[in-house]
């Protein structure tokens, strides 16, 4: 494209304006990460105008901004300062297209779905750049490349197919859809074949079908076919001009030769303002005076030889030639074609039917593709209830208990011959007394000598020791008939004397539990033989029938509705902490933003697809623990299902908020292990939240388990409904934890998108 060729004008146009009849254009961009204090400075000053329906070949190392700047340009990231229109709009403005259908961008990593195939590659991206579905079948890429079968899956591919079938996505993603009037390349030269082939097929849509390309490659003799070269280095651009004229200009033979001039000018500046304003001149004379084109050189130009004559935006002179205006016009995108209702019509359109086909089919099909690790999801819930039931809440069995029985030894028998009687003889009552022991659970061990009993728990062979003295049964009725009368010696000589191993509570707090129940059997079979009142044996506190639960509760009872939840939810988080950094890091995330898929399409294409599997999981997980372990349910069976998915919905939320945080793999499973156990220990699962000091407790109301828990508790054992506190109050806060994770998810989503 020829500047001489363009009408020339009489007047001063507005540069804002001319700068939007471009294809691209940036001026006085900067750009730098890393702290303020150390900024690292990618794009310094830099101005570049590609012109439409050209090939723009953006050349330099790696390392020296290319990336950010197409970056910026399909408005993946923004400039700290500057501004850039791309096909007349600010990227990332509403209505500029940009991202979205009208650019399209190929990063050097192609970074292919391997469990798609490759006909399922085309039509993933077909769709999400909304061409029709009719027009994406009648695409003939795969012919000229003779590609494999079109179901083969791209990780199947021999090495040289894959070349193949990146060369095949390269143009069908980029230059097969007719929406898409800019197309950014970084020229992945190493996977492709015939190279020739595809410069043919750029020069001739640039030229037929009035399409602009821009093509990054640090290989800088390929680029010789482009309309306009620009020569990067160090965040700067050395040169903008048509390879011949750079090659005249700088009298050298190849394009190499003139960025390794440039460069050396480049790195030769160590003077001042003045001087280096001065060799910018005396440059730009040498080499662009004898054709008597004027250049226009401003002292913002940090390198010599930059202020080069830009053939892009022209501003008459007096001799009829064009020079580059390059003043700061902070002017927005013209939106006054977007009218109030136009406006108001966008928020009902959150996504677009290709879209959400294409998204949601890439979810489904990378799962269901994994066959082993599908089978590992629907299982490890099943597997944990399993564990959870057979494990958790049953009584201990097995607990040795050793027992001296004086009363034996003195008459010279043994445990094993002493007569228990089930009358009303007032004889060997120890004997009757052991007789009444639990035999499920305790095993006893019999012993002759109270020290080694004794030494035994300390050996940690029995978990306890039970002594009975030589005139026990005498003793006992003596206490019986005299009442209040006993002196302490009887009352002395009628106890059981028990020692027990505390160390572990629950078997501690069971047997203490097994031999007050044994001696209260003991005692009242003992009145019933005699004719007495058997209650005489009780306390005088008399339990009534509980009004909810049993006299008999089960501590599996209690943990169920803690565990259901706690299952469901981790599980949830376990499915989604990765999904969002699983695709960007294979760079798929980056190219689905370029080509216009906003941060809640997404994510909510990621919600549809887990959900589903997660109410697979809750299926299982309540069907095992309610019918086939018998896990105690009172209350309606919908209304336990419902939180149990929305928890699970929560629990996915919360994996959305720490897939989009983390950039690793590794830190989202640290952070997502790292939460489970506070929020295990905090939320009431396994301890009553009432036994908490009072900040815990409050900080404990605020996690997403602990309401939850205590509703699915009263439902469940008490068979409360939704009118109670309790119940509703559950459903509420699961509520608004799924609304504040996906506001956390989307806002980190989009910032991210920049």
């Amino acid at each position: 494209v020829d500047s001489n060729s363009k009408p020339k004008m009489a007047k001063r146009e507005n540069s804002a304006y001319l700068r939007r009849q471009q294809a691209v254009s940036v001026r006085r961009a900067f750009k730098a990460y890393g702290s303020s204090k150390a900024p690292n400075h990618i794009l310094q000053n830099l101005n570049m105008t590609v012109e439409k329906g050209t090939i723009y070949g953006l050349l330099g190392a790696s390392g020296c901004g290319k990336t950010t700047l197409l970056s910026c340009i399909v408005g993946r990231r923004r400039l700290d300062n500057g501004e850039i229109f791309v096909l007349g709009g600010k990227p990332g403005h509403k209505g500029s297209g940009v991202p979205g259908k009208r650019v399209g961008y190929m990063p050097q990593e192609i970074a292919l779905y391997g469990e798609f195939s490759i006909k399922e590659t085309m039509m993933y991206f077909g769709w999400i750049s909304e061409m029709k579905s009719s027009d994406l079948m009648d695409r003939t890429f795969l012919l000229f490349l003779d590609l494999p079968s079109q179901s083969r899956l791209v990780k199947n591919l021999s090495s040289n197919n894959k070349k193949k079938n990146v060369t095949a996505f390269l143009f069908f993603v980029m230059f097969g859809m007719n929406t898409c009037l800019l197309k950014l390349v970084k020229l992945p030269t190493r996977f492709l074949i015939n190279t020739a082939f595809i410069w043919n097929h750029l020069v001739q849509i640039s030229k037929d079908g009035n399409k602009t390309v821009i093509i990054t490659t640090h290989y800088i003799e390929e680029a010789r076919q482009a309309h306009t070269i620009g020569l990067m280095r160090s965040g700067k651009l050395l040169a903008e001009e048509a390879p011949a004229t750079l090659l005249t200009m700088y009298n050298c033979s190849s394009l190499e030769e003139v960025f390794l001039k440039l460069s050396r000018i480049q790195g030769q500046q160590n003077s001042t303002n003045d001087e280096l304003l001065q060799k910018n001149m005396n440059l730009a004379t040498l080499h662009w005076g004898k054709n008597q084109e004027p250049v226009y050189v401003t002292e913002e130009s940090g390198v010599v030889g930059l202020n080069f004559h830009q053939k892009k935006e022209p501003e008459p002179t007096s001799n009829g030639y064009y020079i580059v205006n390059i003043e700061s016009e902070q002017e927005d995108v013209d939106e006054k074609s977007q009218g109030g209702c136009n406006k108001c019509l966008d928020l009902f359109k959150l996504t677009t039917k290709g879209k959400t086909k294409a998204l949601l089919q890439k979810n489904f099909l990378r799962m269901w593709r994994n066959v082993g690790v599908m089978l590992f999801i629907f299982a490890l819930p099943v597997m944990q209830v399993i564990l959870f039931c057979l494990a958790i809440g049953r009584d201990p069995t097995g607990l040795h208990l050793a027992i001296v029985n004086d009363e034996v030894t003195r008459n010279n028998l043994t445990m094993d011959t002493c007569p228990v009687y089930n009358n009303c003889t007032i004889k060997f009552l120890s004997c009757r007394y052991v007789s009444s022991l639990r035999t499920d659970t305790i095993i006893k061990d019999y012993y002759t000598d109270l020290d080694a009993a004794v030494q035994a728990i300390r050996d940690g062979k029995v978990w306890g020791a039970l002594y009975f003295n030589a005139n026990y049964s005498k003793e006992l009725m003596a206490r019986v008939l005299l009442g209040t009368g006993a002196d302490e010696e009887t009352l002395e000589l009628s106890d059981i004397k028990v020692w027990l191993d505390m160390s572990n509570q629950q078997i501690g707090l069971m047997l203490n539990r097994d031999l007050q129940f044994a001696y209260r059997t003991f005692a009242q079979n003992m009145l019933t033989s005699c004719g007495n009142n058997p209650k005489v044996a009780d306390i005088p506190i008399q339990f009534q029938e509980p009004i909810y639960g049993s006299n008999d509760p089960s501590f599996t009872d209690f943990v169920a509705p803690g565990v259901i939840l706690t299952i469901v939810f981790f599980l949830a988080v376990a499915l989604t902490s990765s999904a969002l950094i699983i695709e960007r890091m294979e760079g798929l995330l980056d190219r689905s933003w370029v080509a216009g898929v906003m941060p809640h399409e997404v994510l909510f294409s990621h919600v549809i697809t887990q959900f589903v599997v997660m109410c697979g999981q809750t299926a299982l997980v309540l069907i095992f623990m309610i019918s086939v372990f018998n896990v105690q349910c009172e209350g309606n069976i919908f209304l336990v299902v419902l939180l149990t998915i929305l928890q699970g919905l929560c629990g996915m939320c919360f994996g959305f908020v720490i897939s989009a945080v983390c950039e690793l793999e590794r830190n989202a499973i640290q952070l997502a292990l790292g939460s489970f156990y506070p929020t295990l220990l905090l939320s009431g699962v396994i301890w009553p939240v009432e036994g908490m000091p009072i900040v815990l407790r409050y900080i404990s109301y605020c996690l997403p388990l602990t309401l939850a828990t205590t509703s699915l508790r009263a439902m469940m054992s008490r068979g409360w409904g939704f009118g109670e506190p309790d119940v509703y109050y559950g459903y509420l806060s699961t509520i608004i934890w799924i609304v504040a994770f996906l506001t956390v998810a989307l806002m980190v989503l989009k910032m991210k998108k920049g």
